[in-house]
């Protein structure tokens, strides 16, 4: 079976990444991403969790030294300025508790995460997965975004990011994507198909962009 990417799903990958492509953790350092994706495995809109989450760090709380200093109360505080009140606080309390595993199990440094991974994507979900509030969905988050950085974990759209290529007409293996992802850019790529599995306009107008004339 040939392995060469196809017209239509190259024109519509353009279309996607052109529109929609941007990691939801663009300018997320590591720990913060971890943040990031525990409020994004809620069950809550994923502009909510970004607002949540820049009004965290610009409450200075970016480290896990930080996070785990500060009182309850200030994280409930920032989470609610961002808007994420509907869980914030027992997140606020998950969130005290994880940064403290990050500092006794990792030294604050999740790069001896990655370390102790060597490699496999899956020991990363597990690894992240003793971080209290952090389930499968938010693991998954978290090395969906983090590929480009993390290029051993391979390539990840996760459940929602499979669910938006078959919206678009993609390949749904994720063999067959990662051949659609431009170099460097494969967590904008996944970020763009869960972009599409969430909204269905978004798939309308990837779809219209790609059948217009170049």
């Amino acid at each position: 079976m040939s392995r060469e990417v196809s017209a239509p799903a190259r024109r519509i990958t353009d279309a996607l990444l052109d529109g929609y492509g941007r990691t939801y953790a663009q300018e997320a350092g590591i720990y913060r991403l971890l943040v990031l994706s525990h409020l994004l495995s809620a069950r809550i809109r994923a502009s909510i969790a970004v607002s949540a989450a820049r009004a965290l760090f610009a409450d200075g709380l970016r480290t896990p030294h930080r996070m785990a200093g500060a009182t309850w109360q200030q994280r409930v505080d920032a989470l609610g300025e961002g808007g994420y009140r509907r869980y914030d606080e027992r997140t606020s309390t998950q969130l005290g508790e994880g940064a403290r595993l990050v500092l006794d199990v990792w030294k604050g440094d999740l790069r001896r995460l990655r370390a102790e991974a060597d490699g496999s994507a899956d020991a990363v979900c597990d690894g992240l997965q003793r971080v209290r509030g952090i389930g499968p969905a938010g693991a998954d988050i978290f090395v969906r975004e983090v590929q480009d950085l993390w290029p051993e974990t391979g390539f990840r759209a996760g459940a929602k990011g499979l669910r938006g290529a078959e919206k678009l007409g993609l390949p749904t293996s994720p063999g067959a994507l990662a051949r659609l992802a431009p170099d460097g850019g494969r967590a904008a790529f996944a970020a763009a198909l869960v972009r599409a599995a969430l909204d269905e306009e978004v798939v309308e107008t990837v779809r219209e962009k790609a059948r217009a004339p170049s």
